[in-house]
């Protein structure tokens, strides 16, 4: 009896894990499916073309391409340096529209230096068959740098017109938010060479930097363009309550630090209030903070009842947000893969028509998300 018991046990143990693996959600069961494994704490990734997949790795400052059968290559050779050290390291990625004939890529990185480090952006060209990195050229850097291991940001999307957004967080010093003229809690655009967008908000106008977008953020992890308004939609990390959903205009401030929905860590209130004339409201705000990350709105035909919803990974929660939407107002929030219990880094919307997810761990996992059955 007592072997038959222990049978059972062992049994029960093994079969644990793979119907864990599926999770109930208001649409039906989605399954996960790891497509890579072995990385060390991914912070984003990119599809090329043949379905090969290039992703970051924060803590060792690599980038790595996943061939489209799973097997992970060894880190890219002619990547520059990280600091890799708090929520430094390598960050963001993203393909330039046009990478079928000009095999550039871009990444975000924190970046080591006088000062300390601070977000910066690379464009290089990709040689797949040597695996490496080619005519690597910063057309970003954050300035002034700063000593601290807090809120680089930073993601990368690029604008229906070829331009570049790029989110950089606040370093952690919030009271230096609302000085313009440094790269402090921004929204910043220019054109892949680095050059500067000669319709951006703040060109030739005193104080301000000309590459800044929109002003006022904490500090941006998630950001994605609407598949039908060609708009920038960010999610940002809010103090102790307060992370925000914004949808950043062109020359608006969004209020960081002298508005905010939560308060200080102390439990001390931050600012104003949460209101004040001529800085912006948030589309959706989550209190207690959920801490999210990546965001991606899903355009495929895989989940049919969810296209035209926005997905957010949460840190703190563990656990991936489904916003429904009507226009620009967020009407409904499911939160999914609740037992799960793995820091969502990264959220894409896949060329195949599936959902994708980044485990911020080491070791990390890519992980596509199925229909059930």
């Amino acid at each position: 009896m007592r072997h038959i018991l222990i049978i059972f046990m062992l049994l029960a143990f093994t079969v644990h894990p793979a119907s864990a693996q599926t999770y109930e959600t208001e649409h039906g069961g989605v399954s996960l499916k790891i497509v890579a494994d072995g990385l060390d704490h991914p912070w984003g990734l990119a599809f090329l073309p043949d379905g090969t997949i290039i992703v970051s790795e924060r803590d060792t400052g690599t980038l790595r391409l996943v061939t489209p059968d799973g097997a992970v290559m060894p880190p890219l050779k002619g990547t520059p340096e990280a600091y890799t050290s708090g929520q430094g390291g390598m960050l963001d990625i993203a393909t330039d529209p046009d990478f079928k004939s000009n095999n550039l890529i871009y990444f975000s990185y924190a970046e080591p230096g006088e000062g300390g480090a601070g977000t910066a952006v690379a464009r290089a060209k990709l040689d797949q068959s040597r695996n490496e990195l080619n005519d690597v050229t910063v057309i970003f850097q954050q300035v002034p740098k700063t000593s601290g291991g807090r809120h680089f940001g930073s993601r990368l999307v690029f604008s229906p017109g070829g331009q570049l957004y790029i989110t950089v967080g606040e370093r952690g010093e919030r009271d230096r938010t609302q000085d313009f003229s440094i790269h402090r809690g921004q929204v910043v655009r220019i054109n892949t060479d680095g050059s500067i967008p000669k319709d951006n908000p703040f060109v030739g106008r005193a104080g301000y930097r000309p590459e800044t977008w929109s002003v006022g953020h904490r500090n941006p992890q998630g950001a994605a363009l609407h598949p039908q308004t060609d708009k920038l939609w960010i999610n940002e990390h809010g103090a102790r309550g307060g992370d925000e959903v914004n949808i950043p205009a062109a020359g608006k401030n969004y209020g960081w630090p002298i508005i905010a929905y939560g308060i200080h860590y102390s439990g001390l209130s931050i600012g104003e209030g949460t209101h004040k004339l001529g800085m912006e409201q948030p589309v959706h705000y989550w209190d207690p903070s959920i801490a999210p990350s990546g965001m991606a709105f899903y355009t495929g035909d895989k989940f049919p009842k969810w296209r035209g919803n926005a997905f957010v990974g949460a840190l703190k929660y563990r656990l991936l947000a489904r916003l429904t939407l009507d226009g620009e107002k967020v009407i409904d929030e499911e939160r999914i893969l609740e037992g799960f219990d793995k820091r969502i880094r990264a959220v894409v919307d896949g060329p195949d028509g599936y959902l994708y997810i980044l485990v911020d761990d080491d070791p990390g996992q890519i992980i596509r998300l199925e229909p059930a059955g």
